[in-house]
């Protein structure tokens, strides 16, 4: 009977986990689709990943939606790239992405939403920071908006390029296309804006800070910690040991720089494995070698 209950436990315990993260999506893919359709698409302002490269498209191809474009551009990439995402968080990709291109052509092409700006500063500062906030629920919910996100795992996983450098490479080829797109350097310069308080709103929503936090874990199961943070963050890591301020009392740390967009899966990491540890999340302001 206890094993029996146990198990109910779980499970009820993995469905809560599953509802939230349905509905940190469901709000995020609502979210990303009005920022779209009330601020950026109609004043020509593109975004980061796949709304902004839907939006350089629909300017070229404007018998095509918005939201079928994006479907256009995520189905290929997913079929690619599925293997290197993995089974639960691939499930919820799919998910998150055909919810952003429903609510997308849902507002602009059955209700026929009005922009809510045509001031440019205006349109691209909320539409912005509504994205940012879609996005930084999506990847709450421990899911993708699909776009660049995908071919940033698929690039680490076969050739070792940091995610973050490909997210940055994509969106600079939006921005300088913008140009061309919208005949000015101008709008590139407004996407530009877009996409940078777009990042910052995911941060705030994520982490509330920069892009990459310095975290250092006290644990007494070191040794299962660090293997899970291997399997699912990379090996990049270093155990510390010490002594508490009772020098009796021996302590082991784990100290780990990790992406914003990857605290939620450390989070988890510690929390299923050992809920007693404890977790310092600090900014790392600035980072030399290996790479950086």
């Amino acid at each position: 009977m206890k094993i029996s209950s146990h198990f109910q436990q779980i499970n009820r315990t993995r469905l809560r986990q599953e509802l939230a993260n349905f509905s940190y999506m469901i709000f995020g893919s609502l979210c990303i689709a009005l920022g779209v359709v009330l601020f950026l698409a109609p004043n020509n302002i593109a975004t980061g990943g796949a709304p902004g490269m839907a939006i350089l498209l629909s300017h070229m191809f404007e018998s095509i939606s918005l939201g079928t474009l994006m479907l256009i551009i995520n189905v290929p990439l997913l079929l690619i790239g599925m293997k290197y995402l993995g089974k639960s968080f691939g499930i919820r990709t799919v998910v998150s992405i055909f919810l952003v291109a429903l609510f997308v052509d849902l507002f602009s092409i059955v209700i026929k939403l009005e922009p809510v700006s045509h001031e440019m500063l205006l349109a691209t500062l909320f539409g912005g920071v509504i994205i940012g906030i879609g996005v930084g629920c999506i990847l709450r919910g421990h899911s993708s908006a699909g776009g660049s996100t995908v071919i940033a795992r698929i690039l680490a996983a076969r050739f070792n390029i940091k995610p973050g450098h490909t997210i940055l490479a994509i969106d600079a080829l939006i921005i300088s296309s913008s140009a061309f797109v919208f005949n000015g350097i101008e709008q590139s310069l407004w996407s530009l804006i877009s996409i940078y308080v777009t990042s910052r709103c995911i941060d705030i929503i994520l982490t509330g800070g920069p892009s990459e936090k310095v975290v250092h874990i006290v644990s007494n199961r070191v040794e299962l910690l660090a293997d899970k943070i291997t399997t699912y963050l990379g090996p990049n890591g270093t155990i510390l040991s010490g002594t508490g301020l009772q020098k009796s009392e021996e302590k082991t740390m784990i100290f780990v720089v990790v992406e914003s967009s990857r605290i939620t899966i450390l989070r988890d990491i510690i929390h299923n494995n050992d809920p007693n540890a404890f977790m310092i999340v600090m900014d790392a302001s600035e980072m030399l070698g290996r790479g950086h």
